[in-house]
């Protein structure tokens, strides 16, 4: 990656997870196997945030998002990120921007992948992509706090 500003991987990240909720209704309402014992399909209406946090409350969520969404882009637009953090934050600003459109055409976020060897949250492309790029984050600042 070349540029300061990796927008095309928001992108990317947005498209992922549109497609992939394309096919949320056709997923039969009992779910379905797709790696024996440990990963299914599920179609979950989260209608909250994370473990269905403010659940019923999608304006309420989606003005949250816009605002966390636009204070992190007028924070950080100038400041000198690590290309790590920067693709870190493309992968969240992607992940959110999925959720978002969710929450704010229907109300809710189609979640749709599940583990099967543990009981967990049903999840989605965007939420991957949420808890990645925090991850990488996270790792980046791992790695300049030990210098």
């Amino acid at each position: 990656m070349k540029t300061k500003n990796p927008c095309w991987i928001a992108l990317l990240v947005f498209a992922a997870d549109r497609a992939a909720k394309m096919f949320w209704n056709r997923i039969p309402p009992e779910g379905a196997v797709l790696i024996p014992g440990i990963l299914g399909l599920y179609p979950a209406r989260n209608t909250g945030m994370a473990f269905s946090l403010f659940s019923g409350k999608p304006w309420l969520l989606g003005a949250l998002s816009l605002v966390l969404i636009a204070g992190a882009f007028l924070l950080l637009k100038d400041q000198p990120l690590s290309r790590l953090t920067r693709v870190g934050l493309m992968m969240m600003l992607g992940g959110g921007a999925g959720n978002l459109t969710d929450r704010l055409l229907t109300g809710y976020v189609p979640d749709l992948f599940e583990f099967l060897f543990v009981r967990f949250a049903v999840f989605n492309v965007a939420d991957i992509f949420l808890v990645a790029g925090c991850g990488l984050i996270m790792a980046d600042l791992l790695r300049r706090n030990s210098r």
